[in-house]
């Protein structure tokens, strides 16, 4: 039944320190503009949901198009072990000890501030304590929707969203 809900934008959650981690989350929220925090849902068996529990740390990367096959990877397999098969590049984050990564077009950097077993998921939510992104991607406050930012259909199925936009 939850598949009525999408399509959903996708994101990549990095996650740890010494050893990083990355899956493909679609259930992500805002939770509050002041401050500033979102939420993701985690299923226990995922590595990633490990990492965040005991670093209490995690970024939300936005990939494009051209990281599909990284999304699709991370979305798959489990463990880091996966990221040998990725083409994506860590680089430092400001805030936090996870690694951001390069490509993606933003990256929030979060401090977890509560978490919550809902079901067979946990909903972590984290304080974004900093953030990159690309300038190109986000012209004058709002997505350039030429940067072909991802939204997941159906099983193996994902779009961009279209280059037109609807003002009423």
């Amino acid at each position: 039944m939850y598949h009525l809900l999408y399509p959903l934008r996708s994101y990549l959650i990095v996650s740890g320190h010494e050893e990083t981690d990355v899956m493909t989350a679609d259930w992500l929220t805002v939770i509050s503009y002041k401050p500033f925090m979102i939420g993701v849902a985690i299923a226990p068996k995922r590595y990633t949901h490990k990492l965040i529990r005991q670093y209490r740390e995690f970024v939300v990367a936005a990939p494009t198009l051209e990281m599909l096959k990284d999304v699709w990877i991370a979305g798959t397999k489990s463990g880091p072990g996966k990221i040998k098969n990725m083409g994506i590049t860590f680089i430092e984050s400001k805030k936090v000890k996870v690694k951001s990564i390069k490509e993606a077009v933003a990256n929030l950097e979060c401090k977890v501030v509560d978490e919550r077993d809902y079901g067979d998921h946990t909903f972590f939510v984290g304080e974004v304590v900093d953030y990159t992104y690309n300038k190109d991607a986000f012209e004058g406050g709002k997505p350039n929707m030429q940067c072909n930012f991802l939204a997941h259909v159906a099983l193996n199925e994902f779009v961009t969203f279209e280059k037109e936009t609807h003002k009423i």
